[in-house]
């Protein structure tokens, strides 16, 4: 099964991402880990990346979709996998759609997790992350037993500046820009399926694997 998660940053789509990978015993792939790899492995597509990223410039459409291609052909993904920040923008989309098409394959579903801008704002801005180990908490849902320290180490919690309501708000007006288009791509396509992200983890969990029965 072939699988896309769509969502605001914040959303939750990463974690029923994991979920989902752990379940049908598919690779979870994110672009962030394939880059990393490929500039590990020092591949011809992550030497192509870098100079890009050497540049402070984007990686083009084109060669993403590339590097996303060749992870999807590797052994473990052959009965599936699940897309996680990818794509990000229609060209993306639409690349990957000829790709996959060329090799005679496409998507089966894209799953969006959706969570209105409020939600996504307080939620994040309740995020708190250990300064030693990393570890991290929510002052409502997982907070620590003592205010402003870490359960494992002691450490102080913070807020990350990338949790800030301010920071928070600018990644969502960028979303909305570039990615909520996407929505409206893959249901003109008749592969779009929504879950309502502002309920309980395991409640999306459930709703989630719902639809890929």
């Amino acid at each position: 099964m072939k699988i896309i998660m769509l969502g605001a940053p914040g959303a939750g789509k990463g974690t029923q991402a994991k979920k989902i990978a752990d379940k049908f015993n598919i690779p979870h792939i994110s672009t962030g880990d394939i880059f990393r790899a490929n500039l590990k492995e020092g591949t011809e597509l992550g030497l192509k990346a870098k100079e890009y990223m050497d540049k402070g410039e984007l990686v083009p459409d084109g060669l993403t979709c590339d590097l996303v291609m060749d992870r999807i052909a590797k052994d473990d993904a052959k009965n599936g996998f699940v897309l996680d920040g990818f794509p990000r923008t229609i060209p993306q989309a639409e690349a990957l759609t000829e790709a996959l098409k060329k090799i005679g394959q496409a998507m089966d579903i894209a799953i969006n997790v959706d969570v209105p801008d409020e939600n996504i704002v307080e939620r994040m801005g309740g995020r708190r992350a250990c300064v030693g180990c990393g570890a991290t908490y929510h002052v409502v849902t997982v907070p620590p037993k003592t205010e402003g320290k870490c359960d494992r180490c002691g450490a102080e919690l913070i807020l990350r500046d990338d949790d800030k309501p301010e920071t928070v708000k600018k990644r969502l007006a960028v979303y909305h820009e570039q990615t909520q288009p996407l929505i409206d791509y893959y249901e003109g396509q008749g592969i779009l399926k929504t879950v309502d992200g502002t309920l309980p983890p395991e409640s999306v969990e459930e709703a989630v694997f719902a639809l890929l029965k």
